[in-house]
Order: structure tokens, then sequence, then C-alpha cells
């Protein structure tokens, strides 16, 4: 019994460490999941991780998560393949979108029915119990499965707004070199910037993203030493519509029209640092709660 699962990067528009309230959009740069089930007798089997990299303490909670919630009576996960295109520890969502497509390909492999607000739920379960995310990063595991900008409750794992972005919008990503540490270490600093981040929440749910991103930004840029600031203005200044510091970075994304990404990218320094374009992650959209 087989299963397939795939989920994307996504990029910030206002970090959730502060407050609670994140805000993401998905972008096409994917990772595939496959679970094979089998039935086993007497003990559950150790499952073979392919690459033999790909077992960390995230893709087994995920994988031990997911086979409890999408449960195959007799059968157990035997061999799990994980395939990545996402940078890891750079600000993409890696570990969310590892952890999504965990929880799809077995959802896929029983045949159980479930939604994107389920499979990111479980998602962010498995960062929080895995200790790689401090607020398990809902919003990123959302965008990452939905697709679109998705605002969320992170202390409540609930969806607040989905906001609809024009279509010839797409991503310029520059990486340079370097990880993030992981955000349980720098969640009090953030926690300390709470009023700061309020002022990118309040621009978010007033559909006014670009502002949000950009005011998220700054204070992640403050927070984590990034001295951004010329790049973005000079990006801005060459047609990008938004740019931003993505999760704790180093990524800083850059979204612009279709015909206006390449000059907005052209003076971004290229000596060390990674550029690449994306799309953005086009799907059916969610619906906004009622009432919000």
């Amino acid at each position: 019994m087989r299963g397939v699962g795939e989920a994307t990067a996504a990029i910030t528009v206002v970090n959730a460490l502060p407050t609670g309230i994140g805000g993401a959009v998905g972008v096409e740069l994917r990772v595939r999941a496959e679970v094979t089930l089998e039935r086993v007798a007497g003990a559950a089997p150790d499952v073979e991780f392919e690459p033999a990299t790909a077992k960390t303490p995230l893709a087994t909670e995920a994988l031990r998560l997911a086979h409890s919630v999408f449960p195959v009576s007799g059968y157990d996960p035997v061999r799990l393949s994980i395939r990545s295109a996402i940078p890891v520890a750079q600000g993409l969502k890696s570990s969310s979108a590892v952890a999504s497509a965990i929880a799809l390909a077995v959802a896929d492999a029983s045949g159980r029915p479930h939604g994107p607000e389920a499979v990111a739920a479980l998602s962010a379960r498995a960062g929080r119990a895995a200790g790689v995310s401090a607020t398990g990063a809902f919003d990123d595991a959302l965008a990452g499965v939905s697709g679109g900008l998705v605002v969320t409750d992170n202390l409540h794992d609930r969806l607040v707004r989905v906001l609809a972005l024009p279509p010839d919008l797409e991503v310029g990503l520059w990486i340079p070199p370097g990880t993030h540490p992981p955000s349980p270490t720098t969640h009090e600093r953030f926690r300390a910037e709470a009023a700061r981040s309020h002022l990118a929440v309040e621009a978010v749910l007033r559909d006014d993203w670009p502002v949000a991103m950009e005011l998220n930004s700054e204070l992640v840029e403050r927070v984590m030493g990034y001295a951004y600031g010329p790049l973005r203005d000079e990006a801005r200044r060459h047609g990008a519509v938004a740019t931003g510091t993505s999760g704790l970075g180093p990524a800083l994304a850059v979204v612009a029209s279709r015909d206006r990404l390449s000059a907005a990218l052209e003076h971004l320094p290229r000596d060390r640092a990674v550029v690449t374009t994306v799309g953005l992650s086009h799907r059916p959209p969610l619906a906004t709660p009622g009432g919000v």
C-alpha cells in the first residue's frame, strides 16, 4: 500500500513568533513524500528512510502522528522516501513542508478524507513535538498545502483570513550562505517585539499585505541582525511590490509582477548568494472563516 504527498515552501508576510498571529504565502518549491505501508506480524518495524539523512526527529514524529490520525488496520509504515527542493533552515519553511508532505502521503495511502487545515494542524503538532518550531508554524504549513496568502492564529492552529493575490505576481529569492537557529531559541527575543509586530498584523488584516511584509521584515532584521534595508529599498525602487526577510532568514523574498521581477532583482549582490525565481502556489482558494 503506497501513498504520495506534496507540499510547497512558503515566504513570510507576518512572523508569528511575537504575537502568535502569522501570515505566509505558498511558493513553488516542492517536497514530495512517498510512504509504503505493509501488513506486519508482531511489533511495528523500524521504518526505512530514503535517503537515510531524511530520518530526523521531525520526519519521525510527523510519520507517527499521521499514522495515528490516518490509520490502516493491520498495516504499518515500513518505508518513507522524501525528496525536497527547499533549502533547509534558510527561512523557506522546509520543516513545515516536509511534515505536511508526510501527512498527505499517509492520508493518501489510507484513503481517508482530509483537508488542508487538518494536514497543517498535524504538521504544526509535529513541529512543536520535535522542537523545531516554537509556534508550530501553522501558517507556513497551511500556505504550503493550500497555496495563496493565509493569516492564522498559531496559538490555536486556526485560520483567520485568506487573501487573494494578483495572478501575475512572482517571487525572487535572494539566499545568502548560512542558516538560522531553531525558532524556540529566538522566541523570547521576538516576544519582546509584540507591540511592533501588531502593526504588521493590523496591516495584513486590512488586506495591506505589502506594508505588513515590510514592517515584519524591519522587525525580523533588527532581531536577527540582518542589514537588508538598502537591498529592499533598491528592489522596491526597481519595481518590487513588496520585499521581506522570510521566516528567520537568511532568505530575502522580493515580490513583483512578472514583467518587473528581473529589474527588481538586478541590483542584489550575487557574489555568494543564490538568486532564483519561483511562482506563487495557486490552488483552489480556502474560504475566510465566517464573521472574520
